[in-house]
C-alpha cells in the first residue's frame, strides 16, 4: 500500500514510500501533491497571522506595547492598595522581570527548528508536548485569555466613553453604560474586516501612543492634586478574610497587566526571516523598546496613584480623578482609542483559529464573512465588573500563558542541566506563576459576586 510523508520543516518536500522503501512518484501523484501544496499556500496567504510577513522591528515595539499596556495599568494603583507597599512593589518588579524573561524565551523558540517557524502559540505547544496534547494544553488557555481580554476591553471602552460623556456634559441626561458599550463595539464591526496584523499597524501605533499618553496623564494629574489630606495606606477590608481575598484578586490584576505573551509569536510571524537575518533579532529589539515603555507606564501610575490616594483609589484611576475636567475627558478618550487597538491585537489570533478550523477542517471557502465578533459585546454588557474581571481572568489564564507555560516548554524542549542556572530560573518562574494561577481567580470571583449583589442587568 502506497503512503507518503510530508516533511514539515518548511521546505515543502514530499517523500513517497511503501513497505519496501522510497518510490519514484508518478505524474498523477506529483499533480495531486502540487494541488495540495498550492491550496495550503493559498490558505496560509489568506489567514490573518501568515498572510503578511513584511513587518519592521518597530511594528513589534508598538504591537507589544498595545498588547500589554491597557486596561491593566489603570487598575495598578487599586492593586497596590490591596497588596500594600512592600508586597505591591515586590510583585510589580518580579512580574516585570519574569515576564521579560519568558517573552525572551518565546522569541528564541519561534525558530528553534531550522527551516520552520512556530507562527502560533499552539504550534509551539504541539512541538513541546505533542500534536494532540499541545493543542489541549495551549488552545483553551489562549482562547480564554484572548476572549477574556476582549470582554474586559469591551467594559473598559464603554466605561471610558461614559466617563467622557459625563465629564464633558455633566448637565446632560444620564445614558446607560450598556449603550456606551454598544457604541464602542460598533467600531469593531468595521475593524474586524481588516485582514491581518500589518493591516492594523496604524491602529496599533495610535493605540501605543495613547497608552503612554493616558498613563502620563494619570500619574501627572495625581501629582498635581497632591497627597489627599485623609489618605490611608492600610488595607481597606475590615476583616482578615476580606483582606486575604482582596490580596489574591490584586495578584490577578498584576498578572492581567502583563498579558502580551499570548500574541507574541503571532506578532513575530509578521516579521520576515532568513537564515542570515532571523526574525528574533528585530523582534527582540522591539520587545526591549516595548518593555521600557511598559515600565514608564506601569511603575509611575501604580506607585504615584497609590501614594496620592491610598486605599480610597478606584479600580480605574481615571474614575478617581475628577479635575481638571478637560484633561480627564481627554485621558478617557485616549483609553477608548487604545483599547480599540488592543482589542484588535487580541482578536486577530482568535479569528485565525476560527478561520483555520472553518477553512482547513470544514472546507469553507475563504471569505471575510467568516469574521464576526458580537459575543464579547454581549458578555461585556451583561457582566461589566471591571476589577473582578481583571482578577479572575488575570489569574485563571494569564498566569499560565505568561508566567510559566513558556518555562515548561523551554524545559521540555531544551532540557537544561538539572540544578543549573537555567533549570532553577525556570522552576522559580513556574512556582510563582502557579501560585498566581491558584489564588487570584478566587479573589476575582469573590469580587464579582460581591459587586453582582448590587447590580441590575442591562442598567
Amino acid at each position: 500500500m502506497l503512503i507518503f510523508e510530508v516533511l514539515n520543516g518548511g521546505c515543502g518536500c514530499f517523500i513517497f514510500k511503501d513497505d519496501t522503501g522510497t518510490l519514484d512518484p508518478s505524474p498523477e501523484m506529483i499533480v495531486k501533491v502540487d494541488e495540495q501544496a498550492a491550496r495550503k499556500k493559498a490558505i496560509d496567504d489568506w489567514l490573518p497571522i501568515t498572510s503578511s510577513r513584511n513587518a519592521k522591528w518597530w511594528y513589534s515595539a508598538f504591537h507589544n506595547v498595545t498588547a500589554m499596556v491597557g486596561a491593566g495599568v489603570l487598575s495598578l494603583p487599586y492593586a497596590m492598595s490591596e497588596l500594600g507597599w512592600g508586597p505591591g512593589v515586590a510583585v510589580l518588579i518580579l512580574s516585570w522581570v519574569i515576564t521579560l524573561y519568558t517573552l525572551w524565551q518565546m522569541v528564541e523558540m519561534h525558530e528553534m527548528v531550522p527551516g520552520k517557524r512556530f507562527d502560533r502559540y499552539h504550534e509551539l505547544g504541539q512541538h513541546a508536548f505533542g500534536e494532540k496534547l499541545g493543542l489541549y494544553i495551549v488552545v483553551p488557555q489562549q482562547l480564554i485569555v484572548e476572549v477574556g481580554v476582549c470582554i474586559v476591553y469591551m467594559v473598559t471602552g464603554g466605561k471610558s466613553l461614559k466617563k467622557f460623556h459625563d465629564v464633558v456634559c455633566s448637565s446632560c441626561k444620564p445614558i446607560k453604560q450598556t449603550y456606551f458599550i454598544m457604541i464602542y463595539a460598533s467600531v469593531h464591526f468595521v475593524l474586524s474586516h481588516l485582514p491581518n496584523f500589518n493591516s492594523i499597524s496604524g491602529v496599533s501605533l495610535a493605540a501605543a501612543v495613547m497608552s503612554l499618553s493616558y498613563s502620563t496623564i494619570a500619574w501627572s494629574a495625581s501629582i498635581d492634586k497632591g497627597v489627599q489630606p485623609d489618605v490611608q495606606y492600610g488595607y481597606k477590608a475590615t476583616t482578615k478574610v476580606g483582606t486575604v481575598f482582596n490580596f489574591f484578586s490584586a495578584l490577578g490584576d498584576v498578572a492581567f497587566a502583563y498579558a502580551g505573551h499570548n500574541v507574541v509569536l503571532e506578532i513575530q510571524a509578521t516579521i520576515p526571516s532568513t537564515p542570515e537575518k532571523p526574525s528574533k533579532v528585530p523582534m527582540w529589539r522591539g520587545v526591549i523598546v516595548a518593555y521600557i515603555v511598559v515600565a514608564l507606564c506601569y511603575f509611575p501610575v501604580a506607585l504615584i496613584g497609590y501614594w496620592i490616594y491610598g486605599n480610597s483609589v478606584s479600580d480605574n484611576i481615571l474614575i478617581t480623578l475628577e479635575k481638571p475636567v478637560w484633561l480627564i475627558a481627554m485621558a478617557n478618550m485616549f483609553v477608548v482609542v487604545h483599547v480599540i487597538g488592543s482589542y484588535q491585537i487580541y482578536a486577530m489570533p482568535v479569528f485565525d483559529m476560527m478561520e483555520t478550523l472553518l477553512v482547513k477542517k470544514m472546507n469553507f471557502r475563504p471569505t471575510m464573512i467568516l469574521r464576526f465578533r458580537s459575543f464579547t459585546m454581549f458578555v461585556g454588557i451583561t457582566f461589566p465588573f471591571f476589577g473582578g474581571l481583571l482578577g479572575f481572568f488575570g489569574g485563571f489564564a494569564f498566569a499560565p500563558t505568561t508566567y510559566f507555560l513558556p518555562c515548561i516548554m523551554w524545559l521540555a524542549i531544551y532540557k537544561p542541566k538539572k540544578f543549573g542556572l537555567s533549570w532553577w530560573t525556570n522552576w522559580i518562574c513556574i512556582v510563582f506563576g502557579v501560585i498566581l494561577m491558584i489564588v487570584s481567580p478566587i479573589g476575582g470571583l469573590r469580587q464579582i459576586i460581591l459587586q453582582a449583589k448590587h447590580y441590575k442587568f442591562y442598567d
